[in-house]
């Protein structure tokens, strides 16, 4: 097996010369722009320019993470970025909209394009699609497991990419709508306000049903085949990246993995650690008790006296360090810098491993108990352990290569760079020595000095070897170099071919995931029924319905595509020409160029750039982003050239996730349909257990059916999925959608919002 990356990530340039010094193969960043931490300090062009130039002169590579979605008005600024990154001679572009994918494919096809973990890639099946679409890597789903990342891992000419190390998102990325839809900030767009730290009611008990431990997969990446190994850590310190990149190395060069060097992670910043499902199916990977920052576990509590902690150090502890304390009952970890610390009532500056020390708390200490688990979350000699060297504030920067060709005539001198040009008139005579004339041209062009470019090459012209004075050579370079601008502006946005039958009147589609939803309903009132296929369907239920209104959906996340392999065959021998995909899986699994295909909310079309790229890829309708606001779906809809669907009633799955809630272990698990009821600052929450899969919902539904009046979409849609109805209760809701009204208890998500 060739070589891997180890990819590390820099918020700031101080963590990107970190992440270099300690072995970084790679180093992926962010853009005040478009940024999935766009919380991060991220980089400007000048500092950009900076790092990529000193990455490039040992041989490293940079990535940028240009990886959310984008609304319309956010296209001109979309080019200025990729503007920078083309001058700048970034490696690749981590994308997740498909507008982005669009516009680089067409108009800046130098650069390699990545699949960023938030397009959802979970199986084989999705990264092949994405590499016929033009991606030279896809980052894949973290919660893949080892036999499933080895599958994709073995697609010829496509590099793959897997976390190895960092925080964990509860829901699958890409698919949380919860900060989006409960809080009015995107995950998708780098805003998110992480609910899934949150505390949450269940069954009269509050704890973090959602909050993830860290994947720390240690030597364990010696079994992962695949092209880069990604740590996660873009809004963590320089400190923390030298860190963790500095411990991979090691283990990827041979050495191991050291016992000291995880300590010092985990006291820099940590959760408690999981390998995730790397190993196979894992429970163990959500810690409901506390969240944020522990440290490294140093001892428990063996007694508290006037105000003085008591407990035997496992670890070197001095004063100044940081300790935390697991508090019962209290969210966070109780935490305080040590001031005093004494063994044997003598006051000491640090303790050493085994020592029975004695801490005075600062007052305020909450009630702590002999058992309590103590951390040490900050250090000062692990502060001063990870110097590293840095290049001098711009010494380093990207150049233009440029083309000169010098033409020596007798009575006159000319210079031409392109479109540049610069002339001296005078007489000028054969020369003594015709080689050394030359070599002073070949040094007086060579001087580019502060410019933004070097010679690249350098033709001469001048067949009757004419002499050609240094101070005369000097004039001309410079007075032709003052002219030459680097052209800042490189792109601009591919055309797309709007349609002219765009009608004022839009018709009205149900999706369903259960046929007797429809009993009660005149089915004249829908131009489509959308049914979600579950791999055991009796295929015959769907004989009761009209084919010609039938569209077939598949679901976002299929870890097994080979479950749906006999359903859809059957269906396409029976003549079902309509279907609608979620994922990019369902793309490679359907004879897309034979059908009339469907793209759902979770594909993101916020954009007529992403839209037009959907149907160059074969869809002839898509649904517009269940997370975007009016004015911008305004914006798109007259824009589009194909078909639009806007959904207006939905149960949304605010999280989507493999991490189960339910108390059983797995081997104990009936994995039958388990519902929970939860609630958070007054808010409360449904959430279902179901094949191994849990999706979280608002109580209420997501409803806009009054808001859309003045909107013409071609198709307003309602979905009646996951959660269980009577046909009783669809065939009421029906009715007030179709009249325009929305149902009594609802919420608007971003819809009326300004931004997302």
């Amino acid at each position: 097996m060739k070589k891997q990356e180890l990819l590390a990530p820099a918020g700031d340039i101080e963590a990107g010369y970190a992440a270099l010094y300690y072995g970084a193969d790679a180093v992926y960043l962010g853009l005040s722009k478009f940024s999935a931490r766009a919380t991060a300090t991220n980089f400007d062009a000048d500092t950009l320019d900076e790092f990529t130039a000193y990455a490039h002169s040992l041989n490293r590579k940079v990535y940028v993470a240009l990886n959310t979605v984008l609304q319309e008005s956010e296209l001109p600024d979309l080019i200025e970025s990729l503007d920078i990154c083309t001058r700048c001679k970034v490696d690749g572009l981590i994308i997740q909209d498909l507008g982005v994918a669009r516009v680089m494919r067409e108009k800046y096809p130098w650069f390699e394009m990545h699949a960023s973990t938030q397009m959802a890639v979970h199986n084989k099946e999705g990264a092949l699609f994405l590499q016929k679409m033009g991606f030279k890597r896809v980052v894949l789903a973290r919660e893949l497991t080892a036999t499933e990342i080895k599958e994709i891992a073995a697609i010829p000419n496509l590099e793959t990419e897997a976390f190895i190390h960092g925080a964990l998102c509860y829901s699958y990325s890409g698919l949380c709508q919860f900060s989006a839809l409960e809080y009015g900030r995107s995950a998708n767009r780098g805003k998110c306000m992480y609910p899934c730290r949150a505390a949450f009611k269940c069954n009269g008990k509050e704890s973090h049903l959602f909050s993830m431990k860290d994947m720390a997969l240690q030597e364990d990446v010696s079994k992962i085949p695949v092209d880069s190994l990604k740590i996660e850590g873009r809004k963590k310190s320089a400190l923390y990246v030298a860190a963790v990149t500095d411990y991979y190395r090691q283990i990827l060069d041979g050495k191991g993995a050291n016992p000291l060097k995880e300590e010092n992670i985990k006291q820099i910043f940590s959760r408690p650690w999981c390998k995730f499902h790397f190993n196979g199916k894992d429970k163990a990977v959500i810690d409901r008790n506390f969240v944020g920052h522990r440290g490294l576990l140093i001892g428990t509590v063996d007694g508290i006296s006037c105000g003085k902690l008591r407990f035997v150090t496992n670890h070197t502890v001095a004063r100044y360090d940081g300790l935390q304390i697991d508090a019962a009952g209290d969210e966070k970890p109780f935490g305080f810098s040590v001031q005093k610390l004494y063994i044997s009532n003598k006051s000491v500056f640090e303790a050493p491993t085994g020592a029975m020390v004695e801490i005075e708390l600062p007052h305020g200490y909450p009630r702590l108990k002999i058992g309590d688990k103590i951390y040490l979350a900050s250090s000062g000699a692990v502060k001063g352990a990870y110097h590293y060297t840095k290049p001098k504030p711009h010494e380093y920067r990207n150049n233009n290569d440029i083309d000169v060709t010098v033409k020596v005539k007798s009575e006159r001198i000319t210079a031409c760079a392109g479109e540049f040009a610069a002339n001296i008139d005078g007489t000028f005579v054969p020369a003594n020595n015709p080689q050394k004339n030359t070599e002073a041209i070949n040094t007086a062009f060579a001087k580019t000095g502060d410019t933004s470019f070097n010679l690249h090459s350098l033709v001469i012209e001048n067949p009757q070897n004419l002499f050609t004075p240094v101070s005369i050579l000097n004039n001309l370079r410079r007075d032709l170099y003052s002219q030459i601008k680097v052209e800042k502006h490189h792109g601009e946005l591919p055309d797309i071919l709007v349609a002219n039958n765009k009608k004022n009147t839009s018709k009205y589609k149900i999706k369903i995931d259960d046929i007797n939803y429809l009993n009660l309903l005149d089915l004249n009132d829908f131009a489509e029924i959308i049914y979600l296929l579950d791999p055991q369907i009796n295929i015959s239920v769907l004989k009761k319905l009209p084919k010609n209104k039938i569209r077939l959906a598949l679901p976002a996340i299929c870890r097994n595509p080979d479950l749906y392999s006999n359903v859809i065959e059957s269906l396409l021998e029976m003549g079902y020409k309509k279907w609608e995909a979620a994922n990019y899986w369902t793309l490679e699994i359907l004879p897309i160029n034979q059908l009339d295909i469907s793209f759902d909310s979770s594909l993101y079309m916020l954009n007529t750039q992403a839209i037009a790229m959907a149907s160059e890829i074969g869809a002839s309708q898509v649904t517009l982003s269940l997370e975007d606001i009016k004015t911008n779906i305004c914006n798109i809809i007259n824009k589009s050239n194909i078909s639009t669907s806007l959904i207006i009633y939905k149960d949304v799955p605010l999280f989507t996730s493999v991490g189960c809630i339910r108390d059983n272990d797995c081997k104990h698990c009936s994995h039958h349909p388990e519902w929970f009821d939860l609630e958070r600052q007054g808010r409360r929450f449904k959430a279902i257990s179901k094949n191994c899969q849990m999706m979280v919902f608002d109580e209420k539904p997501y409803c806009i059916a009054t808001e859309v009046a003045d909107l013409h979409p071609d198709f307003f849609r309602m979905d009646f999925l996951y959660r269980q109805y009577t046909a009783e209760e669809v065939r009421k809701i029906t009715e007030n959608l179709l009249t325009g009204n929305n149902v009594s208890d609802y919420i608007t998500g971003n819809f009326l919002n300004k931004n997302i």
